[in-house]
């Protein structure tokens, strides 16, 4: 087996936690934004940066109400996901310039949710050739940026 040595990371290993209840409805009530690594709240949504990113930037816009099912949101509560989709994909073009997104919603732990009961829409910044040997090889994707430094750049480039 080949090893990718990250000694850096065993802090952020140790930190975690298993998760009792939602994680979505946890950190809409905690108010902690900076130490939960929510970017921005609205009415009836809030956007927060993924704790295991698929890729650099990688967001997350969660309703504040506890549903399970695009269809259980109300109007003005699924209009207000999107305008939040919408304002966090603009933050990423401004700040990370990608080339693409793979924006998208799991609905149902077999199309992959890891949290099924509350909906989220995951926004995924792509760049060419981001997807590379470590990928394809190894099975392990190499995340080039910290969360606390990704959080503090887009923070800053808020509306």
């Amino acid at each position: 087996m080949d090893r990718l040595w990250a000694p850096w990371r065993i802090g952020y290993i140790k930190s975690i936690k298993k998760e009792k209840g939602c994680l979505f409805c946890r950190l809409f009530k905690e108010k902690k934004d900076r130490k939960n690594y929510v970017l921005c709240r609205s009415r009836r949504s809030f956007t927060l940066l993924n704790l295991y990113p698929y890729n650099n930037g990688h967001l997350m816009v969660s309703p504040n109400r506890h549903v399970a099912s695009l269809e259980l949101l109300d109007d003005e509560e699924l209009c207000d996901l999107m305008e939040m989709v919408k304002k966090a994909k603009l933050l990423l073009d401004r700040v990370l310039k990608p080339q693409g997104y793979n924006i998208g919603l799991n609905i149902g732990r077999s199309a992959g949710a890891g949290f099924d009961q509350h909906i989220h829409v995951h926004i995924v910044p792509r760049w060419t050739g981001d997807t590379n040997f470590m990928t394809t090889l190894s099975s392990t994707k190499v995340v080039s940026q910290s969360l606390d430094a990704l959080y503090k750049e887009l923070a800053k480039n808020l509306p």
